[in-house]
């Protein structure tokens, strides 16, 4: 630089007409120029390599400040992606570096906490904050949430001051946030509890100056919070003056170290002045060099209602064990069976009758459950008959069941009907059962006999008419519900009459005629399955439903029914008879009619197979049709 000046300096000289002193002059100021050119350059290079060294180090210093750092360090851009982390943030959400680095924050934020990190970012670009600190959860590359805390600031341009990126510290507090819900969740199941029991807490701290109460201790009372708190005493002066002796013992036992704690039971007085009961238990939990009380914890508990019970029932102990021996020697007199239990289900009575119907006797069935002595089952679905306690707050009416079958210990039986009755006190609260129950053996075998014989014929046991038209209504309805067509599934009616049958009566007289009877019963009820239903109508008429098949099946089975019936070997007194029989079919659908009209149909179709000769099954025609006409009988052997 200073010899580029110097030669220019010789060529500008050397076109301008000057002197000898004037050209020395000019030749000095220009070679002073060109070592004050020198100068500052050697300044200013190593000013710049000063600058770059600073540079680099405050750079390295950054580096591994952020490369070591214990805490996660994050470099992030304006429009949210992760210009740069460090290897602490990356291992607190288990991604590698490169996959953080292809992230935006919006991404691994917890969908929760996003928008605490959008109204950040907001307010670092208005340029309304230029540092920040709160608390988020980041989501793990597992999906699982952390909680962090954030401290950070916005680096901006140093001439236009517009923000450039954010630097964030991003603390670890997941552990911290834990454990402080676990406190939370723990103090709330205490409070929670401690209200639930209906116990107050008392803290006596002599460092804290006195008694502190809890919420539920002081509304017991009738007070506000904090109202009782301070004077370790003045608790004192609310118990009933006939207590204070007792509690001043219990106390003294306890400080003199003679009682595990303290406890007592007292009347201490509401605010509005009556008086109430209290169980107050109480430790001391830390005491001064000299042995001296320093701090005590305690409960306290409104046991009132639990106090006026036992006077109630000290005042009636004498009239209650006088009505109990006349309820005894009542049930003891009793033609019932009788067995009391308590709300635990232990037996705590059993008269004479119950003890023999069951095979227990009473000493030996105090005190055992009642399933031990009493067990009833459903005679119809063999299923247990709970005998249960009513639900809270519910009605409690007698449970009565007259199909229950009691099941000895030998594994013996015996029909009963018994009644079982909750016993509720005044409170409304369970205190036990009464179960009363009768023998029903015989009484249950007539009734037995007589539902039967209301519904089955009387000579050949088939369903009689009435049940049979009962059967036949309710698949009738059932039909109507359901949409049934009857062409290809559903039910099917057959309309059974005897041919010949008239003979037999006449030449073998009616106990041959019944004889009969029985043996197509028999066979007609051989050819179907155990679902279809079969009745006898009537002196030589029979019906079938089939619960299921179409019309073609159906005929099949009437010729079936028909071969059987042509093919008994029947003989009275020596002599052989020969019956055969013909059927009508009619469907059972949804648009089918009244019962009595499908009978109609069927009897309908009955008779044209008579006519055409005996021994055919005739299929009534659809309902919709509009021709009244039979449908072509079919003969049995074609």
């Amino acid at each position: 630089m200073a010899g580029l000046c110097v030669v220019t300096a010789s060529i500008l000289l050397s076109h301008l007409d000057l002197g000898t002193e004037a050209l020395k002059l000019c030749l000095q100021v220009a070679v002073g120029v060109a070592v004050g050119a020198l100068f500052l350059a050697v300044l200013f290079n190593r000013r710049v390599s000063e600058d770059r060294r600073q540079i680099a180090e405050s750079e390295q210093r950054f580096r591994r400040a952020m490369e070591d750092s214990a805490i996660g360090i994050v470099v992030v851009g304006l429009d949210g992606r992760i210009l740069e982390t460090n290897p602490a943030f990356v291992a607190m959400l288990g991604y590698s570096r490169e996959e953080v680095e292809a992230l935006t924050f919006f991404q691994i934020t917890h969908p929760d906490d996003v928008q605490i990190g959008r109204e950040t970012m907001d307010a670092l670009k208005a340029g309304t904050v230029n540092s920040f600190h709160f608390e988020k959860r980041y989501l793990r590359k597992d999906g699982t949430p952390i909680w962090a805390h954030l401290a950070g600031s916005v680096i901006r341009d140093e001439n236009s001051g517009h923000p450039l990126y954010l630097v964030s510290q991003i603390e670890n507090i997941d552990a911290r946030k834990q454990a402080e819900a676990r406190i939370a969740e723990a103090e709330t199941r205490w409070n929670f509890a401690l209200a639930g029991a209906g116990q107050g807490v008392w803290d006596f701290d002599m460092r804290k100056g006195g008694t502190t109460y809890s919420s539920t201790w002081v509304k017991m009372l009738g007070y506000a919070d904090g109202e009782l708190d301070g004077d370790p005493d003045h608790w004192l002066t609310l118990i009933h003056p006939d207590d204070r002796e007792t509690v001043a013992e219990a106390d003294r036992a306890h400080l003199d170290g003679n009682t595990p704690y303290f406890e007592a039971e007292f009347r201490m007085r509401h605010k509005d002045g009556h008086w109430m009961w209290f169980l107050d238990r109480g430790k001391a939990i830390e005491r001064d060099e000299e042995g001296r009380l320093v701090r005590a914890i305690g409960s306290l508990t409104d046991i009132t209602r639990r106090k006026e019970t036992e006077a109630r029932l000290t005042v009636s102990a004498a009239m209650l064990a006088d009505e109990k021996e006349r309820l005894r020697v009542t049930l003891q007199s009793i033609g019932d069976a009788v067995i009391c239990t308590d709300a635990a289900n232990r037996i705590t009575f059993m008269n004479p009758v119950a003890e023999k119907l069951t095979g227990v006797a009473g000493g030996e069935a105090l005190g055992k459950m009642l399933g031990h002595v009493y067990w009833a089952v459903d005679e119809e679905t063999g299923h247990r008959i709970g005998v249960t306690r009513p639900t809270v707050g519910g009605q409690a009416p007698a449970d009565q069941n007259s199909r229950a079958v009691l099941i000895r210990r030998d594994d013996t039986r015996c029909s009963i009907r018994q009644v079982v009755s909750p016993i509720i006190n005044d409170r409304s609260e369970f205190c036990g059962l009464v179960i009363v129950f009768q023998d029903f053996t015989d009484a249950r075998a007539l009734q037995r006999q007589l539902a039967h014989a209301a519904a089955h014929d009387a000579l050949t046991g088939l369903a009689n008419r009435s049940s049979f038209i009962r059967a036949m209504e309710a698949l009738v309805d059932q039909a109507r519900k359901d949409g049934t067509s009857g062409k290809g599934s559903g039910h099917q009616f057959m309309f059974i009459d005897l041919d010949h049958f008239k003979l037999v009566n006449d030449t073998g007289g009616h106990a041959a005629g019944d004889a009969l009877l029985k043996r197509v019963a028999e066979a007609v009820r051989g050819v179907l399955g155990p679902e279809d239903i079969v009745a006898r109508l009537g002196g030589d008429e029979f019906a079938v439903i089939l619960k299921s098949g179409s019309a073609a099946g159906a005929t099949i089975a009437a010729r079936s029914i028909i071969d059987a019936i042509g093919g008994l070997d029947f003989a009275w007194d020596g002599r052989p008879h020969v019956i055969g029989a013909s059927i009508g079919l009619a469907a059972i659908s949804a648009n089918c009619g009244e019962v009595d009209e499908i009978i109609a149909r069927a009897d309908a179709a009955c008779y044209a197979a008579k006519a055409a000769g005996r021994g055919c099954v005739c299929v009534a025609p659809d309902e919709n049709r509009s021709s009244d006409r039979t449908e072509t009988p079919l003969a049995a052997a074609s």
